[in-house]
């Protein structure tokens, strides 16, 4: 096999995007546009990647880390000057390389390969992928004879009327014999309607050189979507989550709706779970197996495990563990983790805290940095609090204690085994093992005092 190498095209600023949000980092599916390139090109497994960068360079290189050099295209003079800039990397160098662009979040590793096999099977000096568009409106066209070989790629503004009758279409991606591209890149010119170096004026120069130029048509032209517009980029997000939405299903997942069911492409879910309208799985999730996720759930970036239900709940950044319940309407701030068989119930909040095994959270209450133990109950309306305005401080409640409604732990503090808060508490003093802690006013009624306030009168 030949080494082979990548370049992928990110320095164009997108002005049609209309964003300070350089293009290639607006996000399909939960991921910039540029690393589902990076992904799909690190697949088959180039000596060497290069980004060319322009526009929003620092952003690109934070985002792509060391998986690339980096060559930047200080001037946007079109696509063979971009791919010109790269020189100093892999001029004279002998191998295949593709040039790909970076707001083309939709094609495959499957077609990319595809691609490389078929370039190398021809022999041929350039191959560029197409597809076939019923309405080719703004792409270059693939001009073939009657033979079918291909003779040049024309762009949309400078077609002629019959060759922009043509259905085959440029997806902008391309395998170049890596040594005769950069010579070619040394003859392209700008005589076009757009007075830029076209990459694809090399086509051309080859085919006069004598040398073989191909084209392999890919079967889905939802493919070569490339994103220049918001219009196209909820395009690219449809396209991309019906993808999606399809693995999870064949791989055992249930959605109910998958027209409604929103997952990122790095969330991973369990076989036997069972998903409803309107739930949104985001970042780097994982599902584990047999679990009801119900409508109107949002998790972020969080690890769920297996056989727990979810009721119309947000989670960022926690960790559910095995038959935990959570809902409805909880919210798992980040660095919650609650434990096996826990139970957070309607209107519960936890913060940087740790519920343990068996320990109910019923409803109604806010528990921030702070660990429980197992078996513990907390009643209705109980506030862990956390925050002095300055500082944050920790609480600790051991193991089967039980919390009784609308108490108050102003922490630090700490409850021991088996301790009892009296409902209507305010602790702020230690409670050890096996005691109860009162901290309220005791009741006094006044009699036939309602009678004399001015609304009975």
């Amino acid at each position: 096999m030949k080494e082979r190498f990548a370049i992928i095209l990110a320095a164009g600023k997108g002005t049609r995007m209309k964003s300070a949000l350089y293009k290639v980092l607006h996000p399909v599916c939960g991921k910039p546009m540029v690393e589902h390139i990076m992904n799909r090109v690190q697949e088959i497994q180039p000596t060497e990647i290069v980004t060319i960068v322009g526009h929003g360079a620092k952003r690109v290189q934070e985002q792509l880390g060391e998986r690339t050099h980096y060559a930047l295209q200080a001037e946007q003079l079109g696509t063979g000057h971009a791919v010109l800039q790269a020189a100093s990397f892999l001029q004279g160098k002998k191998g295949t390389t593709l040039v790909i662009s970076g707001d083309t979040p939709l094609l495959t590793s499957e077609t990319l390969q595809a691609l490389f096999e078929y370039h190398e099977d021809k022999k041929a000096a350039a191959t560029v992928l197409t597809a076939h568009a019923s309405d080719p409106t703004g792409y270059g066209r693939i001009i073939r004879d009657e033979a079918g070989t291909v003779l040049k790629i024309v762009e949309q503004k400078d077609a002629t009327p019959s060759e922009a009758q043509v259905k085959e279409i440029n997806t902008g991606t391309y395998c170049f014999d890596n040594a005769l591209l950069f010579d070619a890149l040394a003859n392209i010119d700008t005589n076009n309607a757009q007075g830029e170096y076209y990459l694809t004026d090399i086509m051309e120069i080859l085919k006069d050189a004598g040398d073989v130029v191909a084209a392999f048509q890919t079967a889905d032209f939802t493919e070569s979507l490339g994103v220049n517009d918001r219009v196209a980029l909820a395009e690219a997000n449809q396209i991309m989550r019906e993808r999606i939405n399809t693995t999870h299903m064949r791989n055992g997942v249930t959605l109910v709706n998958p027209k409604a069911t929103y997952i990122d492409a790095d969330v991973t879910i369990g076989a036997e779970t069972v998903i409803e309208p309107g739930v949104y799985l985001k970042g780097k999730t994982t599902i584990g197996e047999g679990c009801q996720l119900l409508g109107q759930t949002q998790i972020v970036d969080s690890t769920i495990g297996s056989q727990v239900t979810i009721t119309s709940s947000v989670i960022e950044e926690s960790i559910v563990h095995d038959q935990v319940d959570i809902g409805p309407f909880a919210h798992l701030r980040p660095q919650a983790e609650i434990k096996e068989q826990a139970h957070i119930g309607n209107f519960v909040e936890v913060k940087k805290a740790t519920i343990g095994k068996r320990t109910k959270v019923g409803h109604l209450t806010y528990v921030g940095d702070a660990t429980l133990g197992e078996d513990i109950n907390v009643g209705c309306g109980v506030v862990f609090v956390n925050y002095d305005g300055k500082q944050k401080h920790h609480t600790t409640v051991a193991d089967h204690a039980f919390i009784g409604s609308a108490a108050n732990l102003i922490g630090p503090v700490n409850l021991g085994k088996n301790a009892v808060v009296a409902a209507g508490s305010t602790i702020t003093e230690d409670i050890p093992d096996d005691a109860m802690g009162i901290a309220r006013a005791r009741q006094v009624n006044k009699e036939q005092f309602a009678s004399k306030l001015p609304f009975n009168q």
